[in-house]
């Protein structure tokens, strides 16, 4: 039996327009796609300064051409004109006054040039990587809107609380699992423009669910850099983490140890693996990944390090020393992955989930030379971010056997997500 889609709430159906009124505005002819414009932009006309005039009859008390009341200190002024900028391009509008000049109108408010729409248009254009000449350009084209670029400035500034709350909002009391890698941007600072790391922090919920907990411009380099992130996440709220995976970020452990004293840090062995194949040619790539799969793949940590001395000792550990060494640098934090079962393994093997993150968010900033200041940086990142977390909506597949292997593994720190009551 197939199934019946349900209809959503803009599926509606809307009321019909009487035909007298249509006929007013279209006739009985055949309309050109100019016309069909100025007809829409009349329409909106009429309806928005008609509920203008609507706000003022309930400001006054009386209606337009009614029977005043006896005493009327404030009556009605005439008009005021206005061009607001909407989704359609510039609306020329009469909005009407009181002569004491208390009418402050709710639809388009008083000093305001931008009809609600039009600001979240500009800031959709703006998170999808145009820059702020480009969007100038393209309102220019498709609406017939000169904007100057200060204006857009300021519309997309107008996130910049809404960022700081974010940046700021608490957090869950514990993460079983936190992703922590970097993205490479280039940002101007004191007159030089320099390729500063901003950190991003991927959790994974109790419930398999992804959130971003944080954006960190690295200012200071090594376990400084690190003991900030950490007392930020430790301030609103996050109490412990399980294991942290990384990629040999200068400073982590040491200030992990620190703030988060129970938590794993965990190398990526994906990171690792690319890491070490980046030393082999094109042709050598895949016959080395499978002679090194033997060691992440090893039941125990004896084990892997017995065939990780078998790979020193044979043809590839001969060819490639460097392999090992990187192996054996990070050999302190590979060897946690191997006292998780399969189930947790999956989870951490990779920083994947990550890197699709940061994959989208080059496409985005690819296209700009640089930022003018840390804060750009921090607005284009965090409205790329919002597109991309808003297509999340539950977690992998696989979670449900991982999280009962958390369980067993921290019984007295993994809390068990709870179903809300309906």
């Amino acid at each position: 039996m197939p199934r019946r889609t349900k209809s959503s709430p803009s599926e509606a159906p809307l009321a019909p327009i009487p035909s007298e009124i249509l006929d007013q505005f279209v006739g009985h002819g055949p309309l050109t796609p100019e016309e069909l414009d100025a007809v829409a932009r009349r329409v909106n006309k009429a309806i928005i300064e008609r509920a203008l005039g609507g706000e003022l009859t309930h400001h006054l008390g009386y209606v337009r051409g009614g029977v005043k009341p006896e005493y009327t200190p404030n009556p009605r002024h005439g008009t005021t004109g206005k061009t607001v900028l909407t989704d359609d391009g510039p609306l020329a509008l009469e909005v009407p006054r009181d002569r004491a000049g208390t009418f402050e109108p709710r639809l388009i408010g008083k000093h305001e040039r931008r009809f609600t729409g039009f600001d979240d248009k500009v800031i959709a254009l703006y998170a999808r990587g145009l820059t702020v000449r480009e969007i100038q350009a393209f309102l220019g084209e498709m609406y017939g809107v000169e904007v100057s670029p200060d204006l857009i400035s300021t519309v997309t500034d107008a996130v910049v609380a809404e960022v700081t709350a974010w940046q700021a909002r608490p957090l869950e009391p514990m993460y079983p699992v936190v992703f922590f890698d970097a993205l490479r941007v280039k940002i101007r600072d004191e007159a030089v423009v320099r390729s500063k790391a901003v950190y991003l922090a991927l959790a994974v919920l109790p419930d398999g669910s992804r959130d971003v907990l944080g954006i960190w411009i690295e200012q200071t380099e090594g376990a400084k850099f690190w003991m900030k992130v950490f007392a930020d996440l430790q301030t609103r709220g996050c109490a412990d983490i399980l294991i942290a995976v990384t990629d040999g970020l200068k400073g982590m452990s040491e200030a992990l140890a620190a703030v988060y004293p129970a938590t794993t840090l965990q190398t990526c062995i994906v990171h690792l693996l690319r890491t070490s194949l980046d030393f082999a040619n094109w042709k050598e790539r895949k016959p080395l990944a499978a002679a090194l799969r033997p060691i992440y793949t090893a039941a125990s940590a004896d084990a892997a390090l017995l065939v990780l001395d078998d790979f020193e000792r044979g043809p590839w550990g001969v060819r490639f020393p460097t392999v090992v060494a990187a192996w054996r640098r990070a050999w302190t934090h590979v060897i946690p992955f191997f006292a998780f079962p399969p189930e947790v393994r999956r989870v951490i093997y990779t920083t994947n989930a990550l890197e699709s993150v940061h994959s989208q968010l080059r496409k985005i900033i690819k296209t700009r030379g640089h930022f003018p200041n840390d804060e750009a940086a921090t607005k284009l990142l965090w409205l790329a971010l919002r597109n991309i977390t808003a297509t999340w909506v539950r977690g992998a597949r696989t979670w449900k056997e991982a999280m009962n292997q958390f369980a067993i593994l921290y019984a007295d720190r993994f809390t068990t997500p709870t179903t809300p009551t309906a």
